[in-house]
C-alpha cells in the first residue's frame, strides 16, 4: 500500500471533492486483543483496541522493575586462613615454626554459684549508690517542700496578722470616729462592758458608805459619756443631712431633664427640639420651684409666688396638696403680722420640700414617672404598712425586725435600737458578719438551703453564745472575728442541729473531710450530737423551725433504717 492514497468524496448531489490521505506505518506489531468471525463470509473483525496505540507510562528517571531484584548473583572466590587460625602440627616432611605459640597453664576453676555470687554483690553495689542517690534527692525534696511549706504557713500566720490588725484598726477607728448606727452600737456595748467592770471591782473591794459613793460616781461618769456619744451623734446626723442634701440636689438636676424638651437628629446633622405637654409642664413646675426657693426678695413677689404655688397644687385634691395649702396660707397670715424673715425660714424650708414632693409624683409631673428608679404607687405599698405601738408611726415592713419565734409585728427597728441602747447594749456586729458569711456558704452549695434565711441575729447570738460558747469546737479558739459557722454533714442542709462553729482553717479541712465517723473520734461526736441536741430544743419552740425539724427527723429515721438495712 502507498503512503498517500487519494480520496474522492462527496460534497453535494452533484459535485465530488478529491481528497489525499496519509498512510501512517505502525512501529510495531499490532497485538491481537480479541475479536469475532463472521461464519457466513467468513470476515475477520478485531477489537478497536487493536487498532490503536498502547498508552505509555510517563519515564520517571529510574529503574522500577528488574529482574535482578529477583534473582541470586553467585559467586565463587578461593580464600586463605591466617596462620594464626591453622591447626597443621610439625610432622615428618612439614614444619611448623612454634615462635607463636604460648603456653596456657588452667587457673582455679570458677563455678557457677561463684559466678553468681560474685554478680549478686555487685548488684548489691550498685543497688547501695542507687538508693543513696535516691535518698539524697528524697531528702533534698522534703526538705524543699518542708521551707515551702514554713514560708506559705509564715506568709498565711503574717497575713492573718496583718487582717486581724486591720480589723482591731477599723473597729477602733469606728469607735473613735463613729458615723453610722453600727458604730454607736460598738461604741454602747464597750460601755455597757465597762459598766460591769466597774462595779464588779466596786462590789469587790469597797463597803457601806464607800460603796455608795463609788456607784454615784460611776454613774456620773456614765452620763458624761452617754453625753460624749450623744454629741458623736448629732456631728454624726449632720453628715447624714449633708448627704441627704447631695440627694436632694440630685433629684433637682432629675427636675432640670424633666423640663429638657424633647430632641433628636436629622439626617442632614441639624438637632430638632419638640415641646411636648409632659416637658411643658415639667418647665412650669421648675420655674415654681424656683421662684419659691428664691431669697431676699419683696413681700408683694413672694405673696405672688405663694399665691401661684397654691393655684398650682389645688388642680390636684390630696393630702399632700391640702397640706402645702395649709403652710402657704399660714405664711400668708404671717408675713402679714410683719413676721421676721429669720422666723420663717423653716417654714419656708418646709413648703420647698413638700413642693418637690409634689413635682417628684407622676400624677402631677408625667415627665418624673420615666427618671424615677422606683414608681411612686402608693396602692402598692397599703398592704406593706404597719404600725409600731412604740414609737405609734405608720412605717414600711422592712422597718420591723420580725424575730422567728415571733407571731406578730412587734416594734420597729429604732425602737428596738433605742432600748437596745438604754437596757442590753448588745452589739450584734459580729454575729451579723458570721450570719453573712454562713448565708454566703449556703448559697455556693445551690441545694436550694432554706432554714439558714429564717435565722436571725438574736438566734444567731444563742447559738454562739449558749451552745457553742463562743468559741471553736476543735481548736477553742475565741476570736468571734475568725470563726464561722459550716455544716456538720455536709450532705444536709445548714441548720442549728446541723452545724459546727469552726476558724476559717478549721471549715476549710472540716468540709473536706467525707467520712466524720473515721476522721472524729467517738468522744468528740458524741459531745457534737449532744450541742445538737441542745439547739433542737430550742428551735423546736419557734413555730417557723418546727416544719424544718419534722423534715430533718424524717431524713435522719430513713437513713438510720437504710443504715441497718444495709448492714444485715
Amino acid at each position: 500500500m502507498p503512503d498517500v492514497i487519494t480520496v474522492r468524496v462527496q460534497r453535494g448531489s452533484d459535485s465530488f471533492q478529491e481528497v489525499d490521505v496519509k498512510i501512517e506505518r505502525p512501529t510495531y506489531n499490532k497485538p491481537f486483543l480479541g475479536g469475532f468471525r463472521n461464519m457466513s463470509t467468513g470476515v475477520e473483525f478485531h477489537n478497536a483496541g487493536s487498532q490503536t496505540k498502547s498508552k505509555k507510562r510517563p519515564d520517571k528517571g529510574m529503574q522500577l522493575f528488574c529482574k535482578e531484584t529477583q534473582t541470586i548473583v553467585e559467586k565463587n572466590k578461593q580464600q586463605q586462613t591466617r596462620n594464626t587460625t591453622s591447626t597443621q602440627m610439625t610432622k615428618m616432611g612439614l614444619y611448623v615454626s612454634n615462635m607463636t605459640d604460648k603456653l596456657i597453664t588452667p587457673g582455679k576453676y570458677f563455678t557457677a554459684e561463684e559466678y553468681h555470687k560474685c554478680r549478686l554483690e555487685a548488684v548489691i553495689v550498685l543497688q547501695k549508690y542507687f538508693r543513696r542517690w535516691h535518698a539524697i534527692n528524697l531528702v533534698q525534696n522534703l526538705k524543699e517542700q518542708k521551707r515551702l511549706r514554713l514560708a506559705r504557713e509564715a506568709q498565711e500566720e503574717l497575713q492573718k496578722k496583718r487582717e486581724k490588725e486591720e480589723k482591731l484598726r477599723r473597729e477602733y477607728e469606728k469607735k473613735l470616729n463613729p458615723k453610722t448606727k453600727e458604730d454607736f452600737e460598738l461604741l454602747y456595748h464597750d460601755l455597757e462592758l465597762w459598766m460591769q467592770e466597774e462595779t464588779e471591782r466596786i462590789n469587790r473591794t469597797l463597803n457601806g458608805a464607800e460603796r455608795k459613793a463609788a456607784l454615784c460616781a460611776l454613774l456620773e461618769e456614765e452620763t458624761q459619756l452617754i453625753a460624749c456619744i450623744g454629741m458623736h451623734k448629732l456631728d454624726a446626723n449632720l453628715e447624714n443631712q449633708q448627704k441627704a442634701i447631695m440627694h436632694f440636689l440630685q433629684l433637682y438636676k432629675l427636675f432640670l431633664k424633666c423640663a429638657q424638651p424633647r430632641r433628636w437628629k436629622a439626617f442632614d446633622g441639624k438637632i430638632t427640639e419638640m415641646d411636648t405637654q409632659s416637658t411643658l409642664r415639667g418647665k412650669e413646675l421648675l420655674e415654681i420651684y424656683r421662684s419659691i426657693t428664691m431669697k431676699d426678695i419683696p413681700k408683694d413677689e413672694r405673696i405672688s409666688v405663694l399665691l401661684t404655688v397654691k393655684c398650682t397644687v389645688k388642680e390636684h385634691e390630696c393630702k399632700l396638696t391640702q397640706e402645702i395649702v395649709a403652710l402657704i396660707d399660714r405664711e400668708i397670715d404671717l408675713m402679714s403680722r410683719e413676721v421676721k424673715e429669720c422666723n420663717l425660714e423653716g417654714l419656708r424650708k418646709r413648703i420647698c420640700t413638700l413642693f418637690l414632693q409634689y413635682i417628684k409624683i407622676p400624677e402631677f409631673n408625667p415627665e418624673a414617672a420615666g427618671l424615677l428608679k422606683v414608681p411612686q404607687d402608693p396602692l402598692k405599698l397599703y398592704k406593706r404598712v404597719y404600725f409600731c405601738h412604740s414609737c405609734e408611726n405608720y412605717l414600711a415592713s422592712t422597718e420591723f425586725p420580725i424575730p422567728a419565734n415571733s407571731h406578730a409585728i412587734g416594734r420597729c427597728r429604732s425602737c428596738y435600737r433605742l432600748d437596745n441602747e438604754a437596757r442590753q447594749r448588745e452589739a450584734y456586729l459580729k454575729y451579723r458578719l458570721i450570719l453573712e458569711d454562713l448565708r454566703k456558704s449556703e448559697v455556693d452549695h445551690q441545694d436550694d438551703s432554706k432554714i439558714v434565711f429564717s435565722v436571725q441575729l438574736p438566734d444567731m447570738q444563742y447559738l454562739i453564745e449558749n451552745i457553742w460558747n463562743c468559741q471553736s469546737a476543735l481548736s477553742a479558739s475565741s476570736d468571734l472575728y475568725d470563726l464561722v459557722m459550716v455544716r456538720w454533714d455536709k450532705q444536709h442542709e445548714w441548720s442549728p442541729w446541723n452545724t459546727i462553729l469552726l476558724t476559717k482553717e478549721e471549715a476549710d479541712a472540716h468540709l473536706k473531710l467525707y467520712n466524720l465517723e473515721k476522721t472524729y473520734e467517738a468522744p468528740f461526736i458524741y459531745k457534737m450530737e449532744q450541742k445538737h441536741i441542745r439547739a433542737k430544743n430550742y428551735f423546736a419552740q419557734i413555730p417557723v423551725m418546727s416544719s424544718f425539724l419534722h423534715r430533718s427527723n424524717n431524713q435522719a429515721s430513713a437513713n438510720s433504717n437504710k443504715k441497718h438495712s444495709s448492714l444485715k
